[in-house]
């Protein structure tokens, strides 16, 4: 049921943490990728390496893709002062969409590239704070997928967003 969602050119077999999708109410319905191999750092050993986790994934009941995760800072990922670089941000943000987006296509079908990426920063994320990452995909096309991602507080409050356009590959099975 399960299909192989690793991106081209991936051969680590190495799953992510032992931390699974939460269970879809309702029937069972083909399609959706297993990403669990994929928590965690998400293939990206960047977003480890900064403090990021992706978590929990799923897809919504329009088969709309959304993936959630856990960032705390550390010291790579600050200017000298303790305060996360907005490079950062977009990369922890452009990944976050991806695997929304890959969470929700099918077979084979994977996101290629990001077409288009606007990050917006409304307050500091602090060296070794704790802060909540959400990916969620807002339309799938054939050719394009548009996404949002952000980044809030312990309290729920915006610390950084941004919005996507990314290039899909589709493969002539999927139907999509």
């Amino acid at each position: 049921m399960t299909t192989d969602s690793r991106p081209e050119g991936r051969d680590d077999p190495t799953p992510g943490p032992a931390t699974s999708r939460p269970a879809t109410p309702g029937p069972a319905t083909p399609g959706p990728k297993d990403m669990d191999r994929w928590l965690g750092d998400g293939g990206m050993p960047v977003i480890g390496a900064v403090g990021g986790s992706f978590d929990r994934y799923g897809v919504d009941g329009e088969d709309l893709g959304w993936v959630e995760g856990s960032f705390t800072p550390v010291v790579l990922a600050c200017n000298p002062h303790g305060v996360v670089q907005a490079g950062i941000h977009s990369v922890l943000l452009d990944a976050a969409m991806n695997f929304a987006i890959n969470s929700a296509l099918r077979g084979r079908d994977r996101t290629r590239a990001t077409l288009e990426l606007k990050t917006e920063t409304m307050r500091p994320a602090l060296l070794g704070e704790h802060y909540r990452l959400r990916g969620d995909v807002v339309r799938l096309a054939r050719q394009v997928a548009y996404a949002e991602a952000s980044v809030r507080d312990e309290a729920g409050q915006l610390v950084s967003r941004a919005t996507g356009t990314f290039l899909l590959q589709r493969t002539g099975s999927s139907g999509g």
